[in-house]
């Protein structure tokens, strides 16, 4: 059965959230700003108020609304593609593609550990997972010229960017404001997330070298086999050295990627600022390597056209939030599964915070926002069922974190699929059995964290 276009999967669950917001009663917490500002949940304040459900206009209005709350993640993402086109067509990528290849060559598959652990390790410190659209884009041509698929190098980025944020060891935006609710000491219990950080990576590591190795002895085995790569196929290179243009411009690109890490470290950068600066990236990066500037252009609009359909899911998968704000049940929702979870033997409680924290990141894909929404709540349940706290936050952060690289409500996931040119359903295919064994491992650990009585440490 042919699964619908990503469109039509994200319109029908606009629509269902809508007609949702007729049976569902509407209702409210009391929130009260933090320090830093956030609105946080005040456990025990909900209540029933008039119900709204959403209109017919509101309904028509989702999608542009949608758009217009994450109109700086579009740009965002638009501009990425831009930026590699520009980078492409210097030719500094190619010279690296067949530089590495060479060395691979005869081990390919170690290509694999050799990437994946570092982009682990820069995530589980700085909780950076939009670095995916700047890692995919390089890597790319060089897991297609070792001869494997767009799979292979896309799971590379994302299996290993989401074991590192989902296991955060020094994470301020999910972890950070987990624990500052929770009122645990900041980075606390880190060694037991260090442990299971290398549990979760070893297997998401073993999984995709198990893929990569049975499409490379036979292609045919590729999920994406039948599908026409033209714009992704990587011609034969000559293995040239590179001239002086392309040196300063790899000087140039190391400069302005060095600028975006110290912006996103120390001054939070967001799509925001990143659009500017990828912008910048490129045109310097083009005009060093002597292009022209209608040939800078011309190859922002080849990048700007790639990667479209990504930016686009992004605008409508926001639309299902819009409508369940208008319709004032998305606080009956959290109060249903606080509710449900609370009735739970306690003996499976953490357990079953997972499943709820899983649930509600398809309506609050942001950590930090979903950890302000939820965490006054779980933090609660925790101390009446004699669940520690510090295990309460390790369900929010696995709850939250692995269904980030499943759900079409992810935005930067969105948009690194289409960087990658793989289909939504193409990509569950490929990723559930493996989500299905990192969600046994996320249960056992809560189980033998409530065991141990995982404090903060």
């Amino acid at each position: 059965m042919k699964v619908p276009h990503i469109f039509v999967i994200l319109f029908l669950m606009i629509a269902l959230a809508s007609l949702v917001s007729y049976i569902i009663p509407a209702g409210q917490f009391e929130r009260v700003a933090n320090e830093s500002g956030a609105e946080i949940i005040q456990p025990g304040t909900f209540e029933y108020i008039e119900a709204s459900p959403v209109t017919f206009f509101e309904f028509m209005f989702a999608i542009p609304d949608g758009f217009i709350q994450t109109a700086e993640i579009i740009f965002g993402i638009i501009m990425i593609g831009g930026m590699f086109a520009v980078i492409e067509r210097t030719g500094v990528i190619s010279l690296a593609v067949n530089k590495l290849a060479s060395k691979f060559s005869d081990k390919g598959l170690w290509i694999i550990p050799t990437l994946m652990i570092p982009f682990a390790l820069f995530t589980t410190f700085t909780g950076q997972v939009e670095m995916s659209l700047i890692y995919l884009p390089a890597i790319l041509p060089l897991v297609l010229k070792l001869g494997f698929d767009r799979i292979t190098a896309t799971a590379i980025v994302l299996v290993a960017t989401i074991s590192g944020f989902t296991l955060a060891l020094a994470v301020p935006a999910n972890l950070g404001v987990a624990q500052e609710i929770a009122e645990l000491p900041l980075y606390s219990g880190m060694w037991y997330r260090i442990v299971l950080l290398a549990i979760v990576l070893t297997v998401g590591m073993a999984y995709v070298w198990r893929y990569a190795r049975k499409v490379q002895k036979n292609p045919e085995l590729s999920i994406v086999f039948d599908e026409n790569d033209d714009d992704l196929e990587i011609k034969e290179l000559s293995a040239g050295k590179a001239t002086k243009r392309q040196m300063w411009t790899a000087v140039t690109l190391l400069v302005g990627f060095g600028v975006l890490l110290f912006g996103l470290l120390n001054y939070g950068w967001y799509f925001r600022e990143l659009t500017g600066l990828y912008a910048l990236i490129g045109i310097a990066a083009g005009l060093v390597a002597g292009l022209s500037s209608s040939e800078i252009a011309d190859a922002f609009n080849e990048g700007f056209k790639k990667i479209l359909l990504g930016a686009i899911v992004v605008g409508i998968a926001r639309g299902i939030a819009v409508v369940l704000d208008a319709g004032d049940i998305m606080d009956t929702i959290i109060y249903a599964l606080g509710e449900f979870v609370g009735i739970m033997p306690d003996s499976l409680t953490a357990v079953f915070m997972l499943i709820v924290q899983a649930a509600l990141n398809f309506l609050i894909p942001s950590g930090s926002g979903q950890a302000m929404v939820t965490m006054p709540i779980m933090s609660g349940l925790s101390d009446i069922s004699g669940v520690t706290r510090q295990t309460a936050v390790l369900a929010f952060l696995m709850g939250d974190g692995f269904t980030n690289i499943f759900y079409p409500t992810s935005g930067y996931f969105m948009a690194t699929l289409a960087v990658g040119g793989v289909r939504w359903e193409k990509w569950l295919k490929f990723i559930f059995p493996l989500l299905i064994v990192w969600y046994l491992i996320a249960a056992a650990a809560l189980v033998i964290a409530q065991f141990i009585d995982y404090g903060p440490l």
